[in-house]
């Protein structure tokens, strides 16, 4: 199965593309997924996490040995009170 990694932050981070600093604040998540895990049922894993979570696909890497990492973002909505 997939280990989720709970690295999650805000805003733009200093490794970031500049076209990722230039279009507000983002939340990113950061997804293991291990090599035994089905491609299928990775993609049913990141399909619910955009479909519920409201999470877009900013990155995905492929490593040697077969470990994948995904990088999920969404953006920040500020609410300003109204009072």
């Amino acid at each position: 199965m997939a280990s989720i990694s709970s690295t999650t932050q805000a805003g733009a981070r200093s490794g970031a593309p500049s076209a990722w600093r230039k279009h507000g604040q983002y939340e990113y998540r950061v997804l293991t997924i291990d090599r035994d895990t089905s491609v299928p049922d990775a993609r049913k894993m990141l399909t619910d996490e955009a479909e519920y979570g409201r999470w877009e696909l900013a990155r995905s890497r492929l490593y040697l040995g077969g470990e994948r990492r995904v990088w999920l973002r969404r953006k920040i909505i500020k609410v300003n009170p109204t009072f």
